[in-house]
């Protein structure tokens, strides 16, 4: 006899189980190696900039993991709850990889399923390859995105890298490159014959669930739903020049998650409707997600830059923890104005103000806002730990639009030609 209640309890801990199971799949422990290879690099980028830190990439892999299953815990409840279910096999896992990589080609940013499934999903209504039903591909590209979300909202602006960043037009600002990846366990449900779901959590639920059905070729009373979990990797990547690490992070979020929830409601809408919804769920996946870039994107181009030089001193682009500038109070933002009562109004004032050991008293602006002096002890060959913004001279910085992997090897060895008029 069918439920007509959500069973929630024995959801919430079945869902908790199958999540930490992960940490005995040696898939998760594989993934976690990919993850810590990205954060030692991450680190390394961090180095250049400061030149020295306290990067521990343990500690990095340990945090991102910890978020990750945090993530797998609320994707999965999500999936569960909504009863995004997915019919294996007419889940196209080898076209969305493939088409994946072949747009990563044409841009990095492309190697995402809200772009390789909104690919197929099209291909799909058109020609009808590759076979997949295209409302539970969106709707699971929908609960990944939200679980990305949720994730950048909570820890994208940790480790942020100071960077010096090239606009398109010309100008060299100071700006922090945001890079976080997370190992995530992912709860799949699917619809399986009752025998092939020995040792799977089998779930009675009540009638109206599923919201994303799976269509049924066997004897209905034969089936089950089961849940299984699966393992990937979810990655952030973004650059920060107008806004602070936190509140970009923080407004890129609310983006995503706006996009994945409305990526899901077309989803809902042509899994019970077909049709056009199926049509709006396919143009929407890819291009609502490049809205999301745009967007973003517009912000840094047309913004006012935060960490360019301030007319009475020093801005500072960061500061290395635990050194004699973070033990004085400085971070990120703040304006360098004297350093024992000599005015500092260039990074080479600076430099060879802090060049000596000593006791140095310093003066500066906390936000732009508050005058405080503070005073610090500087010992022999010991950095003062800050990292300037940008004056203008930089020989080495970031474009802020790079060039994709496709052009540069067509454009691989081809020699400029002059044209005379």
């Amino acid at each position: 006899m069918p439920q007509t209640g959500f069973p929630f309890e024995w959801v919430l801990g079945t869902v908790f189980v199958a999540v930490f199971n992960a940490l005995f799949n040696p898939i998760f422990w594989a993934v976690m190696v990919l993850v810590a290879l990205q954060y030692r690099r991450i680190a390394q980028m961090r180095r250049s900039f400061l030149g020295s830190g306290r990067n521990s990439i343990v500690a990095d892999t340990l945090t991102a993991t910890a978020y990750g299953l945090l993530g797998g815990l609320i994707g999965g409840y999500l999936i569960v709850f909504a009863g995004v279910t997915l019919s294996l096999d007419k889940f196209p896992i080898i076209p969305l990889l493939t088409a994946a990589i072949l747009l990563m080609l044409i841009n990095p940013r492309f190697l995402c399923f809200a772009y390789a499934g909104g690919l197929l999903a099209f291909t799909h209504l058109l020609v009808g390859f590759p076979e997949m039903i295209i409302p539970q591909v969106m709707a699971l590209v929908a609960v990944l995105h939200f679980v990305e979300s949720v994730l950048i909202l909570l820890s994208g602006h940790l480790g942020a890298i100071p960077s010096f960043v090239r606009l398109p037009r010309g100008q060299i600002v100071g700006g922090f490159t945001l890079q976080k990846f997370w190992p995530i366990p992912i709860v799949a449900l699917v619809l399986v014959p009752g025998t092939a779901a020995a040792g799977a959590s089998v779930m009675p639920m009540p009638e109206w669930w599923p919201l994303i059905k799976p269509e049924v070729v066997a004897e209905p009373a034969t089936m089950v739903f089961a849940m299984f979990t699966l393992v990937a990797g979810l990655g952030y990547a973004d650059v920060a020049t107008t806004r602070t690490p936190s509140d970009k992070s923080r407004t890129s979020a609310v983006y995503l998650a706006t996009y994945s929830a409305v990526l899901f409601v077309l989803a809902v809408l042509a899994g019970a409707h077909g049709g056009a919804w199926l049509w709006a769920a396919a143009l929407f996946a890819p291009l609502g997600h490049e809205l999301v870039i745009q967007a973003s994107k517009m912000m840094e181009l047309n913004g006012q830059p935060l960490f360019v030089p301030h007319p009475a001193g020093v801005r500072v682009l960061d500061v290395v923890v635990g050194s004699p500038a973070w033990r004085a109070g400085l971070r990120s933002g703040d304006v360098i104005l004297e350093i024992n009562h000599y005015p500092a109004l260039s990074r080479g004032d600076l430099l060879l103000l802090v060049s000596q050991p000593g006791l140095k008293e310093i003066s500066y602006l906390q936000r732009e806002k508050h005058y405080r002096r503070e005073t610090v002890h500087l010992e022999a060959g010991q950095p003062f730990g800050v990292m300037p913004v940008p004056e203008g001279n930089e020989q080495m910085y970031l474009e802020l639009q790079g060039t994709p992997p496709l052009v540069r090897w067509l454009t691989r060895g081809r020699r400029p030609v002059n044209r005379r008029g």
